[in-house]
């Protein structure tokens, strides 16, 4: 399971060092691809593999379907932790989620998510506020 809060920074290269953590959860490769909410997802094989069954398994009549099912899989890349734990961002995905040099990323269960460090805090101000009604519309979690 993914979870918690990590601040990196792209080298000049668009490599982004993994928190160590998470490259144990990935092994060996990763996917990353657009993400809701103008970040980019970053998903383990295995995981990767179940949302692809679940999008392959949406009615191809459905032009919402469709739509969706593009923008995950069309900008989806395969990437290779090197020795450093770094992986490279593709340019689409860094011009897409807003990134230049300093991001966060955080832990959501069975993703990763990385987002442009100005575009989490923003995103975290505007959730923070809105938290308490958005969790009293959610089922009873029990806490």
């Amino acid at each position: 399971m993914f979870m918690g809060e990590y601040q990196h920074a792209l080298d000049e290269k668009g490599r982004l060092i993994i928190p160590s953590r998470f490259r144990q959860e990935l092994g060996e490769q990763c996917v990353v691809t657009r993400g809701l909410d103008q970040c980019i997802f970053l998903f383990a094989p295995a995981q990767w593999a179940a949302l692809e069954q679940k999008l392959q398994s949406l009615p191809l009549t459905k032009a919402d379907a469709r739509s969706f099912v593009r923008f995950l899989l069309a900008g989806a890349s395969e990437c290779e932790p090197d020795r450093q734990g770094r992986i490279i961002l593709p340019a689409n995905l860094r011009e897409y989620a807003g990134i230049e040099r300093d991001v966060v990323i955080i832990g959501v269960g069975n993703r990763a998510e990385i987002w442009s460090q100005q575009r989490w805090s923003q995103y975290s101000q505007e959730a923070a506020s809105s938290f308490g009604k958005i969790a009293e519309n959610l089922i009873d979690l029990g806490i």
